[in-house]
């Protein structure tokens, strides 16, 4: 039995409203939540076209290997930055004429496949064995409206189609708990004398993947207390719980340190959902904030063509601020980042450009925080990094609790603190 994906009403409205226009095809991403029983999509969105793919795909014999897929999977990745935790690019959409309605699986099969690719290339995270690794292709015959759902299993690169189900339900969008956060936090990453030499973007890299291990094992805290992972959300039983790890001295020869507050939110469909699903969205949203924050950074740097110094200079860089986007009709907001000297007209623009929605100025919740990021090279440096041990000569003590809102109302507060000897890093919020 395939997956059944329980779909929006209005992703269905915006579907049938795209017109080829003279088009061979038009393609895009679907986007929304797995879960073990079912999968929910709540929104879809074409890809913009390169404007000579424009004038390609007018052309009456325009074939499928037309689709430009470093394109369309670059449009996957702008997407998921936009993305709070909990939410995902489940697969791909196609509107093709009825002489291509039997052209399209190949092509699309390794688009989904180089798409997820690409995406789990940037994430600090990796999805468990027991999560849903399917991801959908839905193709849809401009003039006979036929639908066909198909999933390809991106883990095993010989999967072949499997049927689905596509339902439409309405009141989707607005069936979802909101966990929201803010972090206060201080990573300093040490460079050792070989990974001194390396570029900003990679160290920061090495340094945010070994931070994601004390995200991945923090305490979560339910209503200011421990509760099994396994219990429903809004009950569960309590439990009691100690973590630990060791410090170790690490002469290093440079630093690079991240500070600043950082604003968090995820999002789980309310179908009695657990606290192992609260946990992980909130994790994934921290992680992936300060990784992307951190890689359009690097990308505005290159994009300007600001050199790195050298010797013993210090480099200070603002990272870009958060701003959340409200989807109409909807509980759920998603997000884009930008500097301090951008517009919330170019927000505004940027998010009309990757999502294909309107949306007004005065509907932008832009949060309230300064990073930055700053690199040094010292020599002799000497710095403490974090190893988890079950013997510890020192202990690191981390919690996190969890706001939770249900449309209305909040459930709990949030807050993280990890003590290391001669190292404090704070994570926590008003």
């Amino acid at each position: 039995m395939g997956r059944t994906y329980i779909v929006e009403e209005s992703v269905g409205q915006y579907l049938s409203n795209i017109s080829l226009q003279g088009k061979a095809f038009i393609s895009g991403l679907l986007i929304g939540q797995c879960s073990s029983q079912k999968d929910y999509v709540i929104l879809a969105t074409r890809t913009p076209p390169k404007e000579e793919q424009n004038e390609n795909l007018k052309h009456p014999k325009a074939k499928l290997d037309n689709l430009d897929e470093e394109w369309a999977t670059e449009h996957a990745n702008q997407v998921s930055r936009m993305l709070p935790g909990g939410l995902l690019v489940l697969g791909v959409f196609i509107i093709t004429t009825l002489e291509l309605a039997n052209d399209f699986q190949n092509a699309l099969r390794r688009l989904i496949f180089a798409m997820e690719k690409s995406m789990n290339r940037k994430r600090l995270w990796n999805f468990t064995e027991e999560e849903i690794s399917e991801r959908v292709i839905l193709h849809i015959c401009s003039s006979t409206k036929k639908i066909s759902c198909r999933t390809y299993d991106v883990r095993d690169p010989k999967s072949s189609a499997r049927p689905a189900d596509w339902k439409y339900q309405s009141g989707l969008s607005t069936s979802w708990l909101s966990l929201d956060c803010t972090i206060h936090i201080d990573i300093h990453i040490p460079l050792s004398s070989t990974s001194v030499s390396y570029t900003l973007e990679k160290n920061t890299k090495n340094g945010l993947t070994r931070w994601a291990k004390q995200i991945e094992n923090g305490v979560y805290l339910i209503n200011g207390q421990v509760k099994d992972e396994d219990c429903d959300l809004l009950e569960g039983q309590l439990l009691n719980s100690d973590h630990r790890s060791t410090a170790t001295v690490q002469i290093c020869s440079g630093s690079v340190n991240l500070k600043g507050s950082v604003t968090c939110r995820a999002y789980i469909h309310s179908n009695k959902p657990k606290v192992k699903d609260a946990m992980q969205a909130v994790k994934r949203d921290i992680l992936n904030t300060v990784a992307d924050r951190c890689e359009i950074l690097f990308e505005d740097l290159l994009l300007n063509e600001i050199p790195e110094k050298k010797d013993s200079e210090k480099e200070f860089y603002i990272l870009p601020h958060r701003v959340f986007v409200p989807i109409p009709g909807s509980t759920v907001k998603l997000c884009d980042y930008k500097f301090g000297d951008e517009s919330a007209e170019e927000i505004r623009d940027h998010f009309r450009e990757m999502l294909d929605r309107t949306v007004q100025i005065e509907d932008l919740e832009i949060a309230e925080e300064v990073n930055t990021a700053c690199m040094s090279s010292v020599n002799n440096e000497a710095s403490l990094e974090h190893k988890d041990d079950k013997q510890p000569e020192q202990p690191i003590k981390t919690t996190v609790m969890l706001k939770i809102r249900q449309n209305i109302g909040v459930i709990a507060a949030f807050a993280v603190a990890v003590l290391a000897a001669g190292i404090s890093f704070h994570y926590f919020s008003d």
